[in-house]
């Protein structure tokens, strides 16, 4: 049997990821597993491709324009210093965007490096992974700010 995360765009598809924020226009918005950068989330395709140049054009803005929104909401509910995005589909081999908030409180030679140098424990560590007790209102706001956002007026929603 496959679990949500072994097809992460595919549990999104019918409904049985549990990390899904909002379904987006170009994308569905998901919590990050990991939550040493509070408010980390991922962008993932309606569709499962290799990677954004797999997309057909309107759907590369589609999905680059929420990637953006995405990272506005994080922004907004974190107050993080500025939003980190990441395409790279290295290690795992599909179209998915890494939206990552970067923390003053962070120190100045990991704000000057790119995210995927804080150590290992960082990725997998069960005190950084989701806990809806420590992130569930967290997850909770950027919800609602996704929810707002994509209830406002149409004709802008869907502006390319």
């Amino acid at each position: 049997m496959t679990t949500w995360q072994q097809n992460r765009i595919g549990s999104a598809l019918n409904g049985t990821n549990p990390m899904v924020m909002a379904e987006m226009p170009g994308g569905f918005a998901v919590f990050g597993d990991t939550q040493f950068l509070p408010g980390y989330s991922v962008l993932l395709p309606k569709r499962v491709v290799g990677s954004l140049n797999d997309l057909l054009v309107p759907e590369r803005v589609r999905f680059l324009k929420d990637m953006s929104i995405l990272g506005d909401a994080v922004l907004q509910v974190t107050g993080a210093l500025r939003i980190n995005y990441d395409v790279l589909g290295n290690r795992d081999q599909f179209l998915h965007a890494h939206v990552f908030p970067r923390y003053q409180s962070e120190s100045k030679e990991r704000l000057e490096k790119p995210v995927w140098l804080y150590t290992e424990d960082h990725w997998f560590d069960a005190q950084y992974q989701y806990d809806p007790q420590k992130q569930g209102r967290l997850r909770s706001e950027i919800i609602a700010f996704l929810r707002d956002y994509l209830g406002g007026d149409s004709d802008n929603q869907n502006e390319i």
